[in-house]
């Protein structure tokens, strides 16, 4: 289903669960956002989310890790802290029991990593393997992070590189370099918990996670729900070594198409932005970055934490009046953190 389709039925569902009958939902269905959010206290709020996919490298370990990340990168967009996870599993009844165990053990370990715990799951045969998590996070409930609150003047800072599904796609058809694979995997596994630790402690205006709506997907859904209008600048775009040329030979998933689909209504790319760069921006992602709205005053702040943590951020556009996402192929300003 796409995500237009699944926006239709997600507003049908939201009439059964009037806001004002779930004062303590926070965020849920109207909101579309990374995940949901529920009220406890005044001090306390729940993040839930759920996330899994069928396998996107070889590596039975490595896949499990990725999906465990990116299954927890919701809990981040939203600024939480991980703290409960429950395995989703849908494996084929003969698939080798070590296989099973390395993708489970990739899993776990990224919770330990994120300091939260694992509790256990579901399990059921299928004939295609399929993993991930249920994830419960918890934040302060006026610390939220949401995708809607971006504004005009902001900077939109990405903290890490595009470009794994490609790569991914690629490695499918045997056309991928290994050092390529290596870099998509490391990217795919890093937690996103740093950044999102980084983020809240300056003041932002919204936040979301790049995953399977790619970077303009989930710049759009930005653009909507802030009513304003996202512009990237393509020379500021961070690229996994590799992506580029497998999108000039063409190796796009089919995702890359449906979101095409869904979202070219909504962007203005610069006539010079060749056709293969464009659905590069087009290509889902798993386990991407955090695209951050950062008032301009916050911004030198914000990437000087960034530097001294060693973690990597770019600034990769603004925010402006309007509505959609304009791609511009000029030169800003802005350089890499």
């Amino acid at each position: 289903m796409g995500p237009e389709a699944l926006a239709q039925v997600l507003r049908q569902l939201q009439d059964l669960f009037p806001a004002d009958q779930h004062p303590q939902l926070l965020v849920g269905l109207e909101a579309s956002d990374d995940a949901a959010v529920y009220g406890i206290s005044d001090d306390l709020a729940i993040i839930q989310t759920v996330d899994f996919f069928t396998p996107v490298v070889d590596d039975p370990y490595d896949y499990g890790a990725a999906a465990a990340a990116n299954a927890m990168s919701d809990v981040y967009a939203m600024g939480g802290e991980v703290t409960l996870a429950l395995n989703i599993c849908a494996f084929p009844p003969d698939l080798p029991r070590e296989i099973v165990a390395q993708i489970l053990r990739g899993g776990a370990e990224k919770v330990a990593e994120a300091g939260g715990v694992l509790v256990g799951g579901h399990t059921i045969d299928d004939n295609e393997p399929k993993y991930g998590l249920s994830v419960m996070g918890l934040i302060h409930p006026d610390r939220v992070l949401t995708k809607s609150g971006a504004r005009p003047g902001d900077r939109l800072i990405l903290t890490k590189p595009l470009g794994v599904g490609i790569i991914t796609t690629a490695l499918k058809g045997q056309a991928a370099a290994p050092d390529h694979v290596a870099a998509a995997v490391e990217s795919m596994t890093r937690l996103n918990r740093d950044a999102a630790r980084l983020i809240q402690t300056v003041g932002v205006h919204a936040c979301t996670d790049i995953t399977g709506f790619a970077l303009l997907g989930h710049s759009c859904e930005m653009a909507e729900k802030s009513g304003a209008r996202l512009r990237l600048f393509m020379e500021e775009l961070p690229f996994l070594e590799g992506a580029k040329q497998y999108a000039k030979d063409w190796l796009f998933p089919a995702g890359s198409c449906n979101n095409q689909r869904a979202y070219q209504g909504m962007i203005d790319f610069a006539p010079e932005i060749s056709e293969e760069m464009q659905m590069l921006l087009f290509t889902p992602e798993t386990s991407g970055g955090l695209l951050v709205a950062v008032p301009p005053e916050n911004v030198d702040a914000l990437v000087s934490r960034f530097a001294e943590a060693g973690q990597p951020c770019w600034l990769v556009g603004d925010v402006e009046e309007g509505d959609g996402v304009q791609v511009a192929a000029c030169v800003s300003t802005f350089a890499p953190c």
